[in-house]
């Protein structure tokens, strides 16, 4: 399915900033191999969304090749830090040779394995995280990751709406109140993250049409 009309995505691809060769190669890498990365939109939002909370330390449930990171990375102090998660050894190389390519390498850290152990050997708090994990895991990110968000703090979630996995009118009807049949583990998964954070009194989310969907959460202070 297509989010946004032809017109609009043009638009919205048009205020891409423009990229630098590295990350232009890490695009066609993943053409080449068929990796699904976040794309230039989604990844000029979260290089935006960095900066605009002054991130100092990110957290990635699900690194890939380390594209996503890259556009994080840009947005780092020289002492910040962003922990990579990657089940997959060889991609988490690939990310290590990107960002030292982008002059990055010495603000990651490369972690190889399950993200939700890896998490839980970190302490907060964490000014941005990503989730883009296997989608029936989205709750369990969230669950692991929630007290570990800085106040003012977000939490991104990629293929919010769809991913050629999950089936975008069932989450669309689990949100909107209604119990379909049948649901699978992907989709409720990704519904179940959804309905979660969009009913916690400690964020605030908004779901943005960009990429295959994004939710953003930003997690509110004590306004006592």
């Amino acid at each position: 399915m297509t989010l946004l009309p032809d017109h609009t995505e043009r638009f919205v691809r048009a205020m891409v900033p423009d990229r630098d060769d590295t990350l232009r190669e890490m695009e066609a890498h993943g053409e080449e191999i068929g990796f699904p990365t976040v794309g230039p939109e989604v990844g000029s939002f979260l290089r935006l969304a960095a900066r605009m909370v002054d991130a100092e330390r990110i957290f990635e449930f699900g690194s890939g090749f380390g594209y996503s990171a890259y556009w994080f990375a840009e947005a780092l102090p020289d002492d910040g830090e962003i922990v990579l998660t990657e089940h997959d050894a060889d991609e988490l190389d690939d990310a290590r040779e990107y960002l030292a390519r982008g002059g990055y390498a010495d603000r990651a850290a490369f972690e190889d394995g399950d993200a939700l152990e890896t998490v839980e050997r970190y302490d907060g708090p964490f000014d941005v995280v990503l989730v883009d994990c296997h989608k029936d895991g989205y709750p369990d990110a969230l669950d692991a990751v929630r007290g570990k968000v800085a106040e003012g703090g977000v939490i991104i979630a990629d293929n919010a709406m769809e991913s050629g996995i999950q089936d975008f009118e069932t989450i669309l009807a689990l949100l909107e109140g209604d119990d379909p049949a049948d649901v699978d583990d992907q989709t409720r998964g990704i519904a179940d993250y959804l309905l979660t954070v969009r009913d916690d009194p400690d964020f605030e989310t908004v779901a943005l049409p960009l990429g295959e969907g994004i939710a953003v959460s930003f997690r509110l202070g004590d306004r006592a």
